[in-house]
């Protein structure tokens, strides 16, 4: 029979996203809510590892729900990659009471966990916090709404002066293996063409698509590009070969960069946040371990690490043909 789970710790780990906030006040209140006792652990394993923690009560975390960043810091351990570094956070676990924990972040965070669990068997429920939207079994991570409507905001900007000024803008987002922010703030932010990791277009197919843009009549475009796209080594290379190629445009770029991280987050990341950790606490009470909780066509379900490790979000093909569909 399982051990009763008495106290159960959290973190966040790997890049911030907008969000966390409200998932560490969910964990918190749902622990309060279900009289069991809650300890959050400060930058991610390395915290665990060094033994410094807070323990959370449900005034502890009012008025975090609408800020973004994390109260508990994030960082990449490099320890924790270690067994020594992995034994020296069980000892601390156990010395502090900790029975089970909640896991906020990305798939490095979960496989981290994973190892964790094979190791020394302590139950832990992944949730998916990033802004790149990049893990297999949710529609949805924490941060990435959010992310996206910073994204088409600062596009919507940028295409002012794009237009009073005739001008070709490469904006570049986040992204460097995943494409879902360049796609979907793309579309939304009705840019002319779309470049993204999992499909390279080319450069002629580039060239052409601004070339026929020119002709349809616009004087201005913009080109979102995600980091990761494999059409060019980087964005600047990009604008300089187009600039090479087509002397008529005013060519420019915006780099987005960690802005896409930050801001207080959406509606929609505070509650999908606040619905997936209570759920986490509520499977840790029930006896579930290693799996990630992510919400699937609205409904809340769950995955197995190792499932959601092995296979890769797609990409919504989709989208890509609507956005070819309205740039022209």
């Amino acid at each position: 029979m399982a051990k009763p789970i008495k106290t159960i710790g959290v973190m966040t780990s790997g890049g911030d996203s907008p969000g966390m906030n409200a998932a560490i006040r969910a964990v918190a209140r749902a622990c309060a809510y279900y009289d069991v006792r809650c300890i959050g652990f400060y930058r991610g394993y390395q915290g665990m590892i060094e033994g410094d923690y807070t323990v959370m009560t449900a005034r502890s975390v009012r008025n975090i729900i609408s800020r973004g960043g994390t109260i508990l810091k994030s960082a990449r351990s490099e320890a924790f990659r270690t067994k020594e570094g992995r034994q020296k956070a069980a000892e601390n676990l156990k010395e502090i009471g900790v029975d089970a924990m909640v896991l906020i972040g990305g798939d490095g965070t979960f496989k981290g966990g994973k190892i964790f669990n094979e190791e020394y068997n302590i139950p832990i429920i992944g949730v998916p916090g990033t802004i790149d939207n990049d893990i297999a079994g949710t529609n949805f991570t924490i941060g990435y709404d959010t992310a996206l409507n910073t994204v088409v905001e600062a596009i919507d900007k940028i295409r002012d002066t794009a237009s009073s000024h005739d001008r070709l803008f490469f904006v570049e987002v986040m992204g460097r293996d995943a494409g879902f922010i360049a796609l979907n703030s793309g579309v939304g932010a009705g840019a002319e063409e779309i470049l993204i990791p999992e499909e390279d277009l080319g450069l002629e197919r580039l060239l052409e698509s601004l070339k026929r843009s020119r002709r349809s009549g616009k004087s201005s475009s913009i080109v979102v590009v995600s980091e990761g796209d494999r059409i060019g080594k980087n964005v600047y290379e990009l604008a300089d070969y187009v600039t090479e190629n087509l002397p008529n445009y005013d060519v420019r770029v915006t780099v987005l960069g960690h802005m896409q991280r930050g801001g207080s987050p959406s509606c929609f990341d505070r509650t999908l946040a606040s619905r997936l950790c209570v759920r986490a606490v509520e499977l840790l009470l029930d006896g579930e371990k290693n799996v990630m909780v992510g919400l699937l066509n609205n409904v809340i379900t769950t995955t197995d690490f190792d499932k959601g490790l092995r296979e890769d979000h797609s990409i919504n093909k989709e989208l890509l043909r609507i956005s070819d569909i309205l740039s022209t």
